[in-house]
């Protein structure tokens, strides 16, 4: 992987090198706090819910809040672990940005579960090239691309608040939806919002599961336990004052708080220029729609 480059931010600092970087440290140093709506169940010392809003309508803390220790480092069995309460709407933005990489990650669910999704599966989320400002969905997450992680569900996706992509799709419905599901043999479909994974199977409740996401260019590759169930072609957002599209393909990374506990160890960067080759026949850009700029 000689001459490999991870982007750092929208400058021309540019790093290479293909030393896998750890984010997870006990400080969480790398990372910054943006803290959405407080669900009307949760009582906060000066925080006052604005009539006729929610949870994703109301006021958000903010950059830097965190009154609930909603994300804290702790150490399981000598290794350092995410702890992430659930209890808040938030992301765990990493303050740099990056592109052409391998990331990989481990996750298991916690007991707790919180409003408004005390009935509903665990849900949380690693969106990757987000970019602009805090808030731009629901008042807590950035644009961005979503790697899907909910019971059951790990490997849909999800585009947020101008980002987008294209996937290809074949003609499996979903409880009567017509949810398009991804199909590596299938055609290649732009904007179909949120699509269902292929494939996969997920470790039992308590466990742990790894994820990989792959990024190069404007393509994006899921894999859950190693098997791959996802993939993206043409990952772009909105152009300036809404106009068009342009390519998207970098950003930060976020960690999502989605009214579930859940555990993060192991979060590694590793850039690459090209996918690995046992994914060839998954990445190679399938029949159908042209690219859409």
């Amino acid at each position: 992987m000689k001459g490999a480059l991870f982007l750092f931010s929208f400058s021309s600092l540019l790093w290479a090198q293909a030393e896998p970087l750890s984010l997870l440290d006990k400080d969480l140093s790398q990372w910054e706090i943006f803290m959405g709506v407080p669900h009307e169940s949760i009582q906060l010392e000066g925080y006052q819910h604005e009539p006729h809003t929610n949870h994703m309508t109301g006021r958000p803390l903010g950059l830097g809040q965190d009154p609930l220790q909603v994300f804290q480092m702790i150490e399981e069995e000598g290794e350092p672990v995410l702890l992430v309460s659930g209890q808040i709407y938030a992301g765990l933005t990493s303050k740099k940005e990056f592109s052409n990489y391998h990331l990989t990650l481990d996750f298991k669910w916690g007991e707790k579960k919180w409003e408004p999704r005390l009935q509903a599966k665990r849900d949380s989320g690693l969106l990757f090239h987000c970019v602009g400002n805090h808030g731009a969905f629901w008042k807590v997450w950035m644009r961005s691309l979503e790697f899907q992680i909910q019971e059951g569900d790990c490997g849909d996706f999800i585009p947020l608040a101008g980002a987008e992509a294209s996937v290809p799709v074949g003609p499996q419905g979903f409880q009567g939806k017509n949810q398009p599901v991804y199909t590596p043999e299938g055609e290649l479909r732009h904007g179909m919002g949120y699509l269902l994974h292929g494939p996969s199977e997920e470790k039992p409740h308590g466990e742990w599961n790894t994820l990989e996401l792959y990024t190069v260019g404007e393509r994006a590759l899921f894999v859950v336990n190693g098997v791959p169930n996802m993939m993206l072609f043409d990952t772009r957002q909105k152009g300036p004052g809404g106009e068009g599209e342009v390519p998207l393909t970098a950003g930060k990374i976020q960690l999502q708080s989605e009214a579930a506990e859940i555990y993060f160890r192991r979060l590694e960067l590793t850039p690459i220029e090209e996918f690995p080759e046992e994914y060839e026949a998954v990445v190679t850009r399938p029949a159908g729609e042209s690219r859409p700029w």
